[in-house]
């Protein structure tokens, strides 16, 4: 029987494992997989062991929180109030805005990957954004993301142009789910088109008076320019 169940548990792992992008995903697959083969054993031999156990790995999780990604990026963070207004300020900038919450692996695992894009194709026609969904509960609402402990929408990517909702990833089939899609850097640019994007942006907007804009991957920045600081997320 215990065999049984650790096949079980070992092919949900590598289904996940599929969808993992980063060597910190996989790790934490197969130790979410040994903490639940773990209980599931400890239990058989003793319900108290395996009450013990539980205990110890709720404590774990309530109080060793992963950490947050603290590298540099040009990402502007959005509460409930600035969202909207800050996507109707200039029709002519085009947003690329990523719905997360803190307690989801996967938006951690995108972190870097979303700071990376935007130090490579932000400027002042394409810009990122991110806003907290967990926190913000009312902007999961308005922009249909589900916040669900077991919902596959996060992290939400949605595309925004003069204001509006032009594409998203995850989609959203006629069932209401998120279809399933990789978060890789590749994948973002490809489906996003982030190089068009970005070549066109750079030809509608105005001019910097600090000079011309530079090509993917040569800008560098720290911080959150105009926008909250992580500490404040």
């Amino acid at each position: 029987r215990e065999v049984e169940i650790l096949m079980f548990l070992s092919a949900i792992v590598m289904m996940k494992n599929r969808r993992s992008i980063t060597v910190e995903q996989h790790i934490g697959n197969i130790f979410m997989f040994s903490k639940v083969a773990n209980a599931i054993l400890f239990f058989r031999l003793d319900i108290r062991m395996g009450l013990l156990y539980l205990t110890l790995c709720i404590v774990f999780l309530m109080t060793c929180k992963p950490p947050l990604y603290m590298g540099p990026e040009y990402i502007k963070y959005f509460s409930d109030k600035t969202i909207d207004e800050e996507l109707d300020r200039d029709k002519r900038v085009t947003w690329i805005v990523e719905f997360f919450a803190n307690w989801s692996s996967e938006c951690q695992s995108f972190a870097p990957i979303f700071a990376d894009l935007s130090l490579k194709y932000n400027c002042s026609g394409l810009q990122f954004g991110k806003v907290d969904v967990g926190r913000y509960t009312d902007v999961s609402t308005r922009y249909k993301v589900s916040t669900s402990p077991l919902t596959k929408q996060l992290p939400t990517l949605i595309l925004f142009q003069g204001g509006t909702e032009i594409m998203r990833r995850p989609q959203i089939d006629k069932k209401g789910r998120a279809v399933s899609w990789t978060f890789s850097e590749e994948n973002v640019i490809r489906e996003f088109n982030l190089n068009e994007l970005y070549q066109k942006a750079k030809k509608q907007s105005k001019p910097r008076e600090e000079g011309p804009e530079e090509p993917p991957g040569t800008q560098a920045a720290a911080g959150h320019p105009d926008g909250e600081t992580k500490k404040d997320k």
